[in-house]
């Protein structure tokens, strides 16, 4: 299997919590934080996020998401680390149900990818640039834990002999970068929605044609 540069991260059970200024009863309150947060996030941005609205959105007082979330910033973190790991259920969905042909699990990979990052504008966004002031060790090691599915995948077409060797990361890291811009285009209009998924199976069948392993002469 191949390997993401990442960090395994303990994070203690929370325990029943008060605020400093009145108890609060929730059963979950930071799913239901991370929840409200996301919305706020689709709906306004990731500039109009803020604890103490969170807070009067989930009915508790403005200090009891300190207890969750010390911060902006760790909310920030904990909705990218959220974000990935959706996104990581979702490839590797797609991925189980496409059946054995690699071909068709790169595929069904590539395009699990571009649906999650046409639907998720916004988070995804938050997820793939600079918000982050510090590195954070749950969002590196869910996002290594989500991407690498995708180079699983390469990692499995070369050992079969199937594609060239090379440099793993380098080569996952092209196909990744193929379909991010696609991404980006659609995300921008600059095309239209409905050709994405032609898009990103034209982009999947050329890498593939360009990593074959030539026959040997």
């Amino acid at each position: 299997m191949a390997t993401w540069p990442g960090y395994s991260v303990h994070v203690p059970e929370t325990s029943p919590e008060r605020t400093g200024e009145r108890p609060y009863h929730h059963g979950n309150l930071r799913t239901a934080l991370l929840d409200a947060a996301e919305a706020s996030l689709r709906e306004h941005g990731v500039d109009q996020l803020s604890l103490r609205e969170l807070a009067r959105q989930v009915g508790v007082s403005h200090a009891a998401p300190r207890r969750h979330f010390p911060d902006r910033q760790a909310l920030l973190d904990a909705l990218a680390t959220a974000g990935f790991e959706r996104l990581g259920e979702e490839l590797r969905a797609a991925v189980a149900s496409a059946g054995r042909s690699l071909p068709a699990r790169l595929g069904a990979a590539a395009a699990a990818y571009s649906r999650f990052a046409t639907r998720d504008v916004a988070l995804l966004e938050l997820m793939f640039t600079a918000k982050h002031q510090r590195v954070s060790e749950p969002v590196v090691a869910a996002a290594g834990a989500a991407l690498t599915v995708v180079f699983d995948l390469v990692a499995e077409g070369q050992e079969a002999g199937v594609f060239e060797p090379g440099d793993l990361y380098q080569v996952g890291t092209i196909l990744f970068a193929t379909i991010q811009g696609i991404v980006t285009f659609v995300n921008g209009g600059l095309v239209p929605r409905e050709m994405r998924d032609a898009l990103v199976e034209t982009a999947v069948e050329q890498f593939l044609r360009g990593s074959r392993r030539a026959a040997p002469t």
